[in-house]
């Protein structure tokens, strides 16, 4: 064992220095060393990373105006007689906000003409250029948010929170994920070669394709226009992106958020084009010929029409419908419920259930199932909804307007007839009409429960504010109730890590899974999509990326500088002087190359040399 009272040292630098004494300064040095490495790679990468970083220019955008404010329609419709142009009302009061007049063939080509001319400037940029035009869109965001979440709120019905999570967050989080990480995804990748082509090196680049376009639905206003239009840009395309009739007032004011970076930023705002039109004239964009990707959101039925009329021009499209998403309670969540109970509620009405991936149903196995039904009906009942843009201070909102009143039928069709099958109807069940905006659309947030596979209600997206509960005797059972559908777009799980979650995990046929959490993928910017009716390709995350450009394969010659270049042996050469030992000679370069092996491979050089 060390003595270390020892003294290293009778005279010198360490004169009167113990073992021990020495042993702690080394320690301490080293430490102190290792710290200061770190604190300096971490200073330099920040230093780095700001002396690049591309300057945000701020700007300003004119907000809508509201057409006649404080007119209320009585039938509210974004039709309206005596005209073909676009009625505009707020979902939740009724109130009129202005007519928008649809876009014309003549002037979908218009639009198309003026991003090509953008683009093909535009596809020269560098990545710094383009960064530089998101920070500009991100900052005039964050800077904005109470005005754009309240035009959001004023278009589509919802309330406050969510829209600040369900058009904020998520486009902030996508611009964020692109400035960092878009060039990365996008910048030439290497791949393998062979022993045969050891001479070639292999690339892939991702080129521009260059006019795109994008058919978003109207849940989101903000957030769907503005997705495509983040990675239609960094990609270095231009974008006609048509949006829903139903939200066409704001589509304008949240397409110059956009256009309003590109212009300080030194670019043409004609690279990115909005198209509102009805859907008889949707069809001359998805089948023109200058399009050249089509990422479509919305239903089923019209993503048949779609695809039919993009098929017209071979263009490709990225469809997604919507989903059955389901939240999958394992037994072993019993003592995590509480926490679980607030997520199933914000991902049940969450924008009043108008959400693509919201929690269409909620599947419990048998020890919390009793429990989960218990704890929701109160809280459920207690939802306050109304117009968060028209209440007092003192008033509070948890759950906004519908989009329009033409869902209501079929919904309530579908609780009555599941209540007549055996469902219980614990809370809501029809339209309300509220005391404040009779002119509004609302539903009532409602409960049904011992929901069970056959139901048509357990079959179809409802899209609503309906919260659905369904027992299942085991996680077996659960990833079979929640694959019946056949419409996989998201999921979540929610239990302890263990077999039983490894296992639904792997059996349930979804695009994306959440485990003990909602939607989480979305707000990491993982591939976005679905399988089987919740349509097909992916947007968002590095494969969305990808997804619109041209993925152009390079095979050059590694040494060619030495003269290292393919040639045609003699014995292959045209005309073939013998063909049966043309054959054989092919055969041993095959050998060679793939023989498993080396007693193959020296049999391919030996029959090489005998047929040379």
């Amino acid at each position: 064992m060390a003595d270390h009272s020892k003294v290293v040292q009778q005279e010198g630098f360490l004169l009167g220095w113990q073992e021990g004494e020495i042993e702690k300064l080394l320690w301490g040095a080293a430490l102190f060393a290792t710290v200061f490495v770190i604190v300096t790679i971490y200073a330099v990468t920040n230093f780095v990373e700001w002396f690049n970083k591309e300057p945000v220019i701020k700007y300003t955008i004119a907000q809508p105006a509201r057409s006649e404010e404080g007119k209320i329609l009585e039938k509210p419709s974004i039709k309206a007689s005596g005209t073909t142009a676009i009625q505009c009302y707020a979902p939740a009061t009724g109130e009129f906000l202005g007519f928008v007049n649809p876009a014309t063939p003549e002037g979908i080509d218009r639009a198309i003409e003026k991003a090509q001319t953008a683009q093909k400037k535009w596809s020269e940029t560098s990545f710094t250029k383009r960064r530089q035009v998101l920070r500009c869109i991100l900052a005039f965001i964050m800077e904005n948010q109470d005005e754009i979440c309240k035009i959001a709120c004023l278009d589509s019905g919802k309330t406050m929170v969510d829209a600040s999570l369900g058009e904020i967050l998520v486009t902030v989080e996508k611009l964020r994920w692109t400035i960092l990480h878009g060039e990365k995804a996008l910048k030439p990748s290497r791949r393998p070669t062979n022993l045969l082509m050891c001479y070639k090196k292999n690339t892939v680049v991702y080129e521009p394709l260059g006019i795109v376009a994008a058919l978003v639905s109207w849940n989101y206003p903000l957030h769907n226009l503005l997705g495509p239009m983040i990675s239609a840009i960094f990609a270095g395309n231009g974008i006609i992106v048509k949006a829903s009739e139903n939200t066409a007032w704001s589509s304008g004011y949240f397409t110059m958020i956009v256009k309003g970076a590109l212009h300080v930023c030194g670019h043409d705002p004609n690279l990115v084009q909005t198209v509102v039109t009805w859907p008889q004239t949707a069809n001359h964009l998805t089948s023109h010929p200058s399009i050249s990707h089509i990422t479509f959101i919305g239903s089923r039925p019209v993503a048949k029409i779609v695809a039919a009329s993009a098929a017209k021009s071979l263009t490709p499209v990225v469809a997604e419908l919507g989903g059955k998403d389901a939240a999958i309670i394992l037994d072993s969540a019993v003592k995590d419920l509480p926490r679980i109970l607030e997520i199933l509620l914000r991902g049940t009405f969450q924008a009043a259930g108008q959400n693509c991936i919201g929690i269409e149903r909620i599947i419990a196995c048998p020890k919390v199932y009793d429990k989960i039904v218990l704890a929701l009906e109160p809280r459920i009942k207690a939802i306050r909804v109304g117009s968060i843009l028209d209440s007092k201070p003192s008033e509070h909102v948890d759950m906004g307007a519908m989009i329009s009143d033409a869902s209501f039928d079929r919904l309530e069709k579908a609780i009555q007839e599941a209540v007549k099958d055996g469902a219980r109807l614990l809370a809501g069940g029809k339209r309300l009409i509220h005391t404040a905006h009779r002119y509004g659309h609302y539903f009532q947030p409602t409960l049904l429960v011992d929901v069970t596979r056959d139901m048509t209600i357990a079959n179809e997206e409802c899209f609503g504010p309906i919260c659905l509960v369904m027992r299942a005797e085991n996680p077996e059972d659960a990833c079979m109730i929640a694959n019946s559908p056949k419409i996989g777009l998201g999921g979540s799980i929610y239990g302890d890590y263990d077999y039983r979650m490894d296992a639904v995990i792997k059996h349930l046929r979804t695009g994306m899974i959440a485990v003990n959490d909602f939607a989480a993928y979305y707000a990491v910017q993982l591939p976005f999509g679905g399988v089987d009716k919740a349509g097909y390709g992916r947007f968002a995350g590095e494969e969305g990326l990808r997804g619109i450009c041209n993925t152009k394969a390079l095979c050059e010659d590694r040494f060619g500088w030495l003269g290292v270049k393919t040639a045609i042996p003699p014995r292959i050469q045209y005309p073939i002087p013998d063909t049966t030992k043309g054959f054989e000679f092919t055969k041993a370069i095959i050998e060679i190359g793939y023989g498993v092996g080396a007693k193959d491979r020296w049999a391919g050089i030996k029959r090489i040399i005998k047929n040379r």
